[in-house]
C-alpha cells in the first residue's frame, strides 16, 4: 500500500478500515512502551485483547473422523464380505435342489434380494464422522459485551392434529419449553399449528402464556434442564446438585405448586372438552367458535405473548396460535400442508433466517439447542451451503429392555453418521433447524473453485512436460479493463434487493447473483401476496419496513387462506413437498437435489426428546405409516432411482435415500423366507443340498463376515449389542406386518386411487402401573401375519421333531439345519410373541382365531406325513397286519 495515497483512493473494504488502522496503532504504542521499559519480548502476553481476538476468529465447529484404527478393519470387512458373497450366490445357483427345486428357487430369489437391500444400507455408511460445536467461540463472535447480540432470529414451529391423541398437557409442555430457551428473547418467535381448530388448544396456550410469565425467569435464574416442568419435575435426580442459591429449594417448591394448580387448569379444560354442547363452543362474546366445524372453518391467529412481560419485567419470546383455513372442496395435504402455512405466516411476521420444526411431544431437553444448531448455520465458512440441521430424536418413557426397538439408535447413530460423511442426514420430521431460503426452493450456492494451475506457476523447462493445451490467450488492455470492472461492479452490487423495488419494480435479487424476473413469475412461484414476497428477498430476515401490526395480521389470514396455494410451485417446489404421507423424506431429498448439504448434529446432552409409542400395535401403525410414504415415493416422479441426476446429489447420498424408499418391498421376499423353515419341516425337503467342505467353507466365511460386520459397526459408533439386536428383531417384526399391508395399500392408492385404513381398537387394557401401555394389546389387522408365522414354525418344529423321535436317531443330523432355520425365525419373532402374551399370558380371541386358521389352512396344504407314525421301506401295514416288522 502507497503510504503517500489517500486511503479513500482504494475505495472501501476490510484492507482499509479507518478504526482498524486506529487499534493497530495504539497496540504498536502500547507494544513500544512494554519495550521500552523492561526490554521484555513477550509483551503481548499481557495483551488481554488478543487471545479473544483470536478465538473469535476461529471455526464454530470441528468435523471429527472416525479413527482409522477402529473405521479401515471396518471398511476391510466389508469388501471381504463382497467377495464371499460373490462365491456363496456362485455355489448357491450352480447347485440346485432337485427335489425340492421350488423351494431352492425361492430361497435364492430371496437371499440375492436381502444382499442387494443390505448393499443398499451399508454403503452409504462409508465414510461416519462426528462433529464438535464451540458454544464459547459463537457468544464470542456474535454476542460482544455492551452491544446487542448479532445472533440471528429463528422461527420455531410446533404442530399439533387431535388434541385426544396429543394431549394439550403434552403440548404446552413443549411450547413452555420453547420459551424458556436460552437464546435471546427478542430473537425467538413461537408458532403453533392447530390443524384441529380446537377450543382446548387454544385456551390450553392462554393459560401456558400465563404460566409462562413465572416458568421462564425461574429457568433462567436457577439455570435449570430441561425446561419442560412436566419433565423437569419427574426427574430422580440430585435437583439441589451445582445449585448455590440459598432461595433455589424455596422457589423450586413454591413454582412446583404453581405448575400442580396449572396442571388442574389444564386437565379441567380436557374434562370440559369430553362434552360438546349441541350448538357448539362459544367464546366469551358470546360468538360461537370458528372452528367449531373442523372441516370448514376460516384461518384464524392470535398472538399470545410478545408485548407482555415475565413477572420480573423481562421480554418474552412471541408465541402465536395459527389455525389455517380449511373448506370441503379443497385439499389440504395433512401436516405438510400446515408446515407450509406457518412458513408464510412466520415470513409476514417476523420473517427469522432459521426456521425449527419440532412434533408436539418433543420438547427442548438441551437449552443451548438453538445455539448448537448456530454454530453451523453462521459458520462463515460452512453455513452458506447448509439448509438444515438435523438432530437426533431421544425419548422418554420407554422400558429399559426397549422391546420395539424406539430409541432406533442403529439409525440415529450409524446410519445418520455416515450420511454426514457425505451430503448430510435426511431430515426426519422433527428436531431440525432450517434455513428459509432452502425452504423457498432456491437452488444452493456454488462453491468458488480455486484458480487452476496454468504454464506461469511451473518453470518454462517443464511447461512442455505437464501442460496441455494452450496457454490463454492475453486480452488487450481495453477488453481487459472492461472485464475488472464488471466484475467489481458485480461484487460490489448489493447481496440483496429491497422490498419496495421489489413490488413496484417487479425486479428480484437472491444472496447469490442478481437476476431479473417478473412479478407474475414471482406470484406464481409464491402465491399473490406482495409482502410475503418482499419477505423472501430478505436474507437476514426481518419484516418490511412501515407496514402496521394490524396490516401483517391481515396479510397473515391472507396467506393461510386454503385457496392461497392454487396455481402456485407451494408443495412442488417450495416449502414442504406434497405427495406422500413422509413428506419430511421428499423434502429433504430435493433439497440434497439442489445442491444443499445437511448437518448431522449431536449434542452430548441431547437436544431434544420426545413420548414414544410403546405399545406393539401403536409402534406397528407408526411404521406402516412410514412404509406407505416411502411407497408413495418410490411410485412418484421424485423416485430417487430417476429423479434428480444432474443436480447436486452425490451418488453415496442417492444411495441412501434409493435405501428410504425401496425397503418396504423387501417385506415380500422377508414373509417368504419366514415361512421357509415350517415348509421344510412339514414337507422333509431343505433349500440347501448336502454341503461339501468347500460349501461349507463358504457359508462359514459368510456367517463371520456377518457377525464381524455388525461388531465392528458397534465399536465405532458406541451401539451396544443389545440395541443392535432389538433393532435386527424389530426389522424382522415391522417387515412381515407394517411393511407387508403399506406395499399393498400404497400399489392400492397409487395405481387404483383407493385409499385403505387399518383400524386399531384396544381389546385388553393394560395395568394402571409404569409402562402399562406396552402390556395392553389392542386389536388390529396387522398382527395377524406374524402371528401365523409364530404359529406355523412351531407347528413345523413339534411335527419334525416327533418325526425324528419315530424314525431314529439318524434322522437328526439332516433335521439341526433345518430346526436352526426355524429358530431363526422364532427369535428374530421373540419380543412379538412377548407381547402378545402381555402381563396375564392373554391374547385377544380373533387374534388366535384368525392366526389358526390361517396356519392350519398352509399345514394342510404342505404336509405329506404323519409324524407320530414311523416310516418304513417294508409293506403297507394292511397287507402283512401284525406280522410286520
Amino acid at each position: 500500500m502507497d503510504p503517500s495515497k489517500d486511503l479513500a483512493a482504494y475505495g472501501y473494504g476490510s484492507v482499509a478500515w479507518k478504526e482498524r488502522i486506529e487499534i493497530w496503532k495504539q497496540k504498536q504504542e502500547k507494544l513500544h512502551m512494554m519495550k521500552s521499559d523492561d526490554g521484555s519480548k513477550d509483551g503481548y502476553s499481557d495483551d488481554l485483547d488478543l487471545p479473544l481476538m483470536d478465538e473469535a476468529r476461529q471455526p464454530l465447529s470441528r468435523k471429527l473422523r472416525i479413527p482409522s484404527s477402529q473405521i479401515n478393519p471396518y471398511r476391510m470387512i466389508i469388501l471381504i464380505r463382497l467377495v464371499v458373497l460373490g462365491f456363496f450366490f456362485h455355489y448357491r445357483v450352480m447347485h440346485p435342489v432337485n427335489d425340492a427345486y421350488a423351494l431352492w428357487l425361492v430361497s435364492v430369489i430371496c437371499e440375492i434380494w436381502f444382499s442387494l437391500s443390505w448393499i443398499f444400507d451399508q454403503f452409504p455408511k462409508w465414510f461416519p464422522i462426528d462433529r464438535e460445536t464451540y458454544l464459547d467461540r459463537l457468544s464470542l463472535r456474535y454476542e460482544k459485551e455492551g452491544e446487542p447480540s448479532q445472533l440471528s432470529h429463528v422461527d420455531v414451529f410446533v404442530s399439533t392434529v387431535d388434541p385426544v391423541k396429543e394431549p394439550p398437557l403434552v403440548t404446552v409442555n413443549t411450547v413452555l419449553s420453547i420459551l424458556a430457551v436460552d437464546y435471546p428473547v427478542e430473537k425467538v418467535s413461537c408458532y403453533v399449528s392447530d390443524d384441529a381448530a380446537a377450543m382446548i388448544t387454544f385456551e390450553a396456550l392462554s393459560e401456558a402464556s400465563e404460566f409462562a410469565r413465572k416458568w421462564v425467569p425461574f429457568c433462567k435464574k436457577f439455570n435449570i434442564e430441561p425446561r419442560a416442568p412436566e419433565w423437569y419435575f419427574a426427574q430422580k435426580i440430585d435437583y439441589l446438585k451445582d445449585k448455590v442459591l440459598p432461595s433455589f429449594v424455596r422457589e423450586r417448591r413454591a413454582m412446583k405448586r404453581e405448575y400442580e394448580k396449572f396442571k388442574v387448569r389444564i386437565n379441567a379444560l380436557v374434562a370440559k372438552a369430553r362434552k360438546v354442547p349441541e350448538e357448539g363452543w362459544t367464546m366469551q362474546d358470546g360468538t360461537p367458535w370458528p372452528g367449531n366445524n373442523i372441516r370448514d372453518h376460516p384461518g384464524m391467529i392470535q398472538v399470545f405473548l410478545g408485548q407482555r412481560h415475565d413477572i420480573d419485567g423481562n421480554e418474552l419470546p412471541r408465541l402465536v396460535y395459527v389455525s389455517r383455513e380449511k373448506r370441503p372442496r379443497f385439499s389440504h395435504h395433512k401436516n405438510a400442508g400446515a408446515m407450509n402455512a406457518l412458513v408464510r405466516v412466520s415470513a409476514v411476521l417476523t420473517n427469522a433466517p432459521y426456521v425449527l420444526n419440532l412434533d408436539c411431544n418433543h420438547y427442548i431437553n438441551n437449552s443451548k439447542a438453538l445455539r448448537e444448531a448456530m454454530c453451523f448455520m453462521m459458520d462463515p465458512l460452512l453455513g452458506k451451503r447448509v439448509c438444515y440441521v438435523q438432530f437426533p430424536q431421544r425419548f422418554d418413557g420407554i422400558d429399559s429392555h426397549d422391546r420395539y426397538g424406539n430409541r432406533n439408535t442403529v439409525f440415529f447413530d450409524i446410519n445418520m453418521k455416515g450420511l454426514d460423511g457425505i451430503q448430510g442426514p435426511m431430515y426426519v420430521g422433527t428436531g431440525c433447524v432450517f434455513r428459509r431460503l432452502a425452504l423457498y426452493g432456491y437452488d444452493a450456492p456454488k462453491p468458488k473453485k480455486p484458480p487452476t494451475r496454468t504454464c506461469n506457476c511451473w518453470p518454462k523447462w517443464c511447461c512442455g512436460c505437464f501442460c496441455s493445451g494452450r496457454r490463454k490467450k492475453k486480452l488487450p488492455n481495453k477488453q481487459r479493463k472492461a472485464r475488472n470492472t464488471k466484475q467489481r461492479d458485480e461484487e460490489a452490487s448489493p447481496l440483496v434487493c429491497t422490498a419496495t423495488d421489489v413490488i413496484e419494480e417487479g425486479v428480484v435479487c437472491n444472496f447469490w447473483n442478481k437476476f431479473a424476473i417478473s412479478e407474475q413469475k414471482l406470484e406464481k412461484k409464491f402465491g399473490q401476496s406482495p409482502t410475503f414476497i418482499a419477505s423472501t428477498l430478505l436474507e437476514d430476515g426481518g419484516t418490511v419496513n412501515g407496514a402496521s401490526p394490524a396490516s401483517l395480521l391481515k396479510e397473515a389470514i391472507h396467506v393461510i387462506s386454503c385457496g392461497y396455494e392454487d396455481k402456485t410451485d407451494w408443495g412442488k417446489e417450495v416449502g414442504w413437498i406434497y405427495g406422500s404421507v413422509t413428506e419430511d423424506i421428499l423434502t429433504g431429498f430435493k433439497m440434497h437435489c439442489r445442491g444443499w448439504r445437511s448437518i448431522y448434529c449431536v449434542p452430548a446432552t441431547p437436544a431434544f426428546k420426545g413420548s414414544a409409542l410403546i405399545n406393539v400395535s401403536d409402534r406397528l401403525n407408526e411404521v406402516l405409516r412410514w412404509a406407505l410414504g416411502s411407497i408413495e415415493i418410490f411410485l412418484s416422479r421424485h423416485c430417487p432411482l430417476w429423479y434428480g441426476y444432474g443436480g447436486g446429489l452425490r451418488w453415496l447420498e442417492r444411495l441412501s435415500y434409493i435405501n428410504a424408499t425401496v425397503y418396504p418391498w423387501t417385506s415380500i421376499p422377508l414373509v417368504a423366507y419366514c415361512a421357509l423353515p415350517a415348509v421344510c419341516l412339514l414337507t422333509g425337503n431343505f433349500i440347501i443340498p448336502e454341503l461339501n467342505n468347500v460349501a461349507s467353507l463358504w457359508f462359514v466365511s459368510l456367517f463371520i463376515c456377518i457377525f464381524a460386520t455388525s461388531i465392528l459397526e458397534m465399536r465405532w459408533s458406541g451401539v451396544g449389542i443389545d440395541e443392535w439386536w432389538r433393532n435386527q428383531q424389530f426389522w424382522v417384526i415391522g417387515g412381515v406386518s407394517a411393511h407387508v399391508f403399506a406395499v399393498f395399500q400404497g400399489l392400492l392408492k397409487v395405481i387404483a386411487g383407493v385409499n385403505t385404513n387399518f383400524s386399531t381398537m384396544t381389546s385388553k387394557a393394560g395395568d394402571d402401573g409404569e409402562f402399562s401401555e406396552l402390556y395392553a394389546l389392542k386389536w388390529t389387522t396387522l398382527l395377524i401375519p406374524p402371528t401365523t408365522l409364530l404359529i406355523v414354525n412351531l407347528i413345523g418344529v413339534i411335527a419334525a421333531i416327533s418325526n425324528a423321535i419315530n424314525n431314529g436317531y439318524d434322522s437328526w443330523g439332516p433335521l439341526l439345519g433345518k430346526l436352526f432355520f426355524a429358530f431363526w425365525v422364532l427369535a428374530h419373532l421373540y419380543p412379538f410373541l412377548k407381547g402378545m402374551l402381555g402381563r396375564g399370558n392373554r391374547t385377544p380371541t380373533i387374534i388366535i382365531i384368525w392366526s389358526i386358521l390361517f396356519a392350519s389352512v398352509f399345514s394342510l396344504l404342505w404336509v405329506h406325513v404323519n409324524p407320530f407314525v414311523a416310516k418304513s421301506d417294508g409293506p403297507p401295514l394292511e397287507e402283512c397286519g401284525l406280522d410286520c416288522d
